[in-house]
């Protein structure tokens, strides 16, 4: 991933701060949840192709094992082992996989973008805070 790419992913993503928390939209300063959020960001970005991974219910993670979201990510991205800004952050919560933000700044914390449904909007907050539930870093491929 470019430089320039990963600037545009960070920037894209830093826009959406504030957005409110809707389980399952995907409007700019309206709603938005966490998987829409990636969707969003990547697919209007001309990153992925565009998709839509809805309908899920709320908590689709508590009672299956299928990794749904991994596999969303999967399609359009690999598993890296140090995560640089544009990349994104995957946690486990439940049986599998289940939230996701895009990492935005590597130093001097890695810290990340993404709609917490705790806080009720998208914010930045520091990977660390959730490192008992992180799965790891998946950078998307062109």
């Amino acid at each position: 991933m470019t430089d320039s790419t990963q600037d545009r992913i960070v920037a894209e993503a830093q826009r959406w701060i504030g957005t409110p928390y809707r389980h399952q939209a995907d409007v700019f300063g309206l709603g938005v949840d966490c998987a829409m959020l990636l969707v969003r960001v990547f697919c209007d970005l001309g990153l992925v192709p565009p998709f839509d991974p809805r309908p899920y219910a709320t908590d689709w993670h508590l009672h299956r094992s299928e990794e749904k979201y991994l596999g969303g990510v999967m399609r359009y991205a690999v598993k890296v082992d140090e995560p640089q800004p544009g990349d994104v952050a995957l946690f486990k919560f439940g049986r599998c996989l289940s939230h996701g933000g895009i990492v935005d700044q590597i130093t001097p914390e890695i810290t990340m973008i993404h709609a917490d449904l705790s806080a009720g909007h998208v914010e930045r907050t520091e990977v660390r805070r959730w490192a008992d539930r992180l799965a790891g870093y998946w950078r998307v491929t062109q």
